[in-house]
């Protein structure tokens, strides 16, 4: 599934997995679809992020050691959920600054 937020300012997509934790993190039941309206989103984003800020942090992983053979094959760490949040929280600034709605429905 991919989810669509939107909001008079534009719009962004993103997995559903990932977008239905956001929503939760942000006190919503992660029902897709929805909305927040523009008088509740300071409180959401103030949930969402005390959520992330709770996360444990996982260690990075081991570097590989100079001149191993298999430096190229080291795979890339994984995209965190507090990264994969950055689009989300700017857009909920700009809804907030623009007292729009958040919208979300599969794309």
């Amino acid at each position: 599934m991919i989810v669509r937020f939107s909001t008079r300012a534009g719009a962004l997509t993103m997995h559903g997995d990932a977008a239905v934790s956001l929503l939760r993190a942000m006190g919503h039941s992660g029902t897709v679809p929805g909305a927040i309206l523009a008088a509740d989103l300071p409180a959401a984003l103030d949930s969402l992020r005390k959520a992330l800020d709770a996360q444990v942090a996982a260690p990075p992983p081991a570097a590989p050691e100079p001149g191993a053979e298999n430096e190229e094959e080291t795979p890339e760490p994984p995209v965190t959920l507090r990264m994969r949040a950055v689009p989300l929280i700017d857009m909920l600034r700009t809804a907030i600054a623009r007292n729009s709605d958040l919208m979300w429905e599969r794309s």
